[in-house]
């Protein structure tokens, strides 16, 4: 007979592996930009500013290629997922359609203790500066983070384990492309984008707030191909 086991009640604080640890540094550091698009990642390499083995950097990289994060090529290892239009034209829409899918059952879900954490992260997201050129790394990791936080505080009454992970992994794709909307001067009011989605959410109009949120995630790719079109 199937054992089946309660994930909610699971201990996740064991030791990390040396696989894991390679993993969550080379996937930051691909999301961040440190690893260019296109980039030959050299196992050897990674193994020693890492200080793993390289089998663990292997395992991580394997890892990462379903993410589309990394991709492997025969006989030559493997390299940084390139970045195109075409794909984050792709990556858009799938997040637009996962979005209305988490918003729809987190609103129906929600309760006053979600109501509370939307409002905090709107709070720490609105109350941390935006990235800008010439700002300080750190900063900008700063809104990053409450940014994500942000746009996961929305959907996280959904009630589902597989749908916040496919949030999650879907949104971190999108990170290295956003990046790229930094540097495209724009009037946009990104702050009042994001309270006018909480003030949708509070209210529960699922409708208002999932045209509200996949309009944001439209302009900001809008922003990105226009920057990208006019350096053609």
């Amino acid at each position: 007979m199937l054992a089946l086991i309660d994930t909610a009640t699971q201990d996740h604080g064991a030791p990390r592996s040396q696989a894991g640890v390679a993993y969550e540094a080379i996937r930051g550091d691909i999301i961040s930009g440190r690893h260019i698009p296109g980039k030959k990642l050299k196992i050897q390499e990674l193994a020693g500013d890492l200080k793993v083995s390289p089998g663990a950097v292997r395992e991580a990289l394997s890892r990462l290629v379903p993410e589309q994060l990394v991709e492997s090529w025969d006989q030559r290892g493997f390299s940084v997922a390139p970045l195109s239009i075409t794909d984050l034209a792709d990556l858009t829409d799938l997040r637009c359609e996962i979005e209305t899918i988490a918003l729809r059952r987190s609103l129906a879900r929600g309760d006053l203790i979600w109501e509370g954490n939307v409002l905090a992260a709107a709070h720490r997201v609105g109350a941390t500066p935006l990235p800008a050129p010439g700002r300080p790394a750190a900063e900008s990791r700063a809104w990053v983070s409450a940014h994500a936080a942000f746009h996961h505080a929305l959907i996280a009454a959904c009630d589902s384990r597989r749908l916040l992970a496919l949030h999650e992994q879907l949104f971190e794709q999108s990170e290295r492309y956003r990046g790229l909307s930094i540097q495209t001067e724009s009037k946009r009011d990104v702050t009042a984008e994001h309270q006018g989605m909480v003030v949708l959410a509070l209210a529960r109009d699922v409708d208002g707030l999932v045209d509200a949120v996949t309009a944001h995630l439209r302009a900001t790719t809008e922003l990105i191909v226009d920057g990208a079109r006019s350096e053609a």
